[in-house]
């Protein structure tokens, strides 16, 4: 590179850095700031303090990879096709009553992410940890890339051997995954220092395998538990991830670079079921209910975000792609966003085009329990094929099996205790209407094709069993 491309590459003073932090499977509660009573995040609770915490924000899918893709892609799953992780069909065969939908894999190389936009707008994009979508990251707008490829979850686990990521092939035998995604971020960011930079720091954790550093699952297990958490692993993993943001907003300070850095904080799904819990919402990962899809998220935005300010406008993580492009002086592209940026919110101004909307969800599929099965809709399934509405305080589910109905004021009964389906039929029938023509206006796909390997008895046998298991 010339020393003339060099100079035209340099930082402009009016483009702020980003610092995207994006963990996985961290919940709803599971933050100091949100209310854990267990878990420990002193950095991240300073950091949610010096700006604004959104407390009704939500995932584009309740779990990992299409989460990811609405993030990446600005849109809703029916424009972008991934609707589980992998296509093949989820849990046996004999139980569900429609073949599933079964979408693709991986984000397709036409959609244009905001970090093609970023970078056509004179940043160096980079991501660290987990990807999900493809094999490589990079084709997707991102000049760097570390650790990223199509696996969903660390390869092998939080210590190496980390199988077929090249870039761990270095790592000693002791050194845990978080710690050296938080070091590739410093190194970044440090490289990057004379150049507008916007870092995706995409964490494996806190996804399986609960797996925490010695030291720290020790401490955690001789403290008092909390009544919300009391789970010293997954203590410990978010102590991990804690302290390394510590160490990144250390480097940026001494960088001289805080005043010029944005931050944004949020999760891909709801929290693991087994090790954690969001109440007062119901349901974890993998549930449409309220504790699989609403997520912890904050906005740090120097000269536009307030210290210690909350937002309850209910926002979605399609919303980043256009908030992104505003935060950088980025271009939208020619496709469909499906996303509304966040910057009125973020400068504490009324917008009525968020009062007014409406988010969607569309799971065509099939999602198995786990070992938990308290908060969802029945005991072999995590979620079945469903669509999902939020308006106002309104939220809608449909379940295409069964055609069945739930209606919940969230402002009353933020744990969806109460279906008022049969009491509230306006309110119903208004977004179950809205709903269907979203799906129209998307085309999304409705399983209606029967399942030929459906057993009804062996099905019934099951759900028996279960419910002696959970009795």
């Amino acid at each position: 590179m010339t020393a003339a491309i060099e100079s035209a590459d340099a930082a402009d003073p009016d483009k702020p850095n980003v610092l995207f932090i994006f963990l996985d499977d961290f919940g709803w509660r599971d933050a100091g700031f949100m209310g854990s009573d267990f878990y420990e995040t002193p950095n991240l609770d300073a950091l949610a303090a010096r700006g604004m915490v959104f407390t009704d924000a939500y995932a584009g899918a309740a779990n990992c990879a299409p989460s990811r893709a609405c993030l990446l892609s600005g849109q809703y799953s029916p424009r972008h096709e991934i609707y589980n992780v992998g296509t093949s069909r989820r849990g046996n065969r004999k139980h569900g009553r429609l073949m599933h939908i079964p979408g693709t894999d991986t984000l397709r190389t036409d959609i244009r992410t905001w970090a093609h936009c970023v970078r056509d707008a004179g940043y160096r994009t980079g991501t660290i940890g987990k990807w999900h979508l493809s094999n490589d990251p990079l084709p997707y707008g991102f000049d760097f890339n570390f650790a990223g490829t199509h696996s969903g979850s660390p390869p092998r686990g939080y210590y190496p051997p980390h199988g077929n990521i090249p870039e761990l092939a270095d790592a000693p035998e002791d050194e845990y995954l978080t710690n050296r995604l938080t070091e590739e971020a410093i190194k970044f960011i440090r490289r990057q220092s004379d150049k507008p930079w916007f870092l995706y720091l995409t964490h494996f954790a806190v996804h399986t395998p609960i797996q925490g550093e010695p030291e720290l699952v020790k401490k955690y297990e001789q403290k008092t538990p909390g009544e919300l958490h009391d789970h010293p692993v997954m203590a410990a993993m978010i102590e991990s991830v804690d302290r390394g943001v510590g160490r990144i907003i250390k480097t940026i300070e001494s960088l001289g670079q805080t005043d010029d850095t944005i931050i944004v904080f949020t999760s891909d799904n709801g929290g693991y079921g087994p090790a954690t819990s969001m109440k007062p919402l119901k349901g974890y990962k993998g549930t449409y209910y309220e504790g699989g899809i609403r997520e912890p998220m904050f906005v740090v935005w120097p000269g536009v975000t307030n210290p210690g300010t909350t937002c309850d406008t209910p926002v979605i993580n399609v919303d980043l792609f256009p908030t992104f492009c505003e935060m950088t002086g980025a271009a939208l592209p020619d496709q469909p966003v499906d996303g509304l940026s966040l910057r009125p919110l973020l400068a504490g101004e009324a917008d009525p085009a968020f009062q007014s909307r409406s988010l969607f969800w569309h799971f065509p599929a099939y999602l198995q329990s786990y070992q938990r099965i308290d908060e969802q809709r029945d005991v072999l399934f995590r979620s079945r094929p469903c669509s999902i509405i939020r308006n106002g305080k309104w939220k809608l589910h449909e379940y295409f099996e069964d055609g069945g109905l739930e209606l919940y004021d969230l402002e009353a009964d933020p744990g969806e205790t109460t279906n008022l389906a049969a009491s509230h039929p306006q309110d119903r029938d208004r977004l179950h209407g809205l709903l269907k023509a979203w799906r129209e206006s998307t085309a999304a796909p409705v399983p209606t094709e029967p399942n030929p390997d459906f057993d009804a008895a062996d099905e019934e046998r099951e759900i028996a069993r279960r419910f002696k298991i959970k009795g």
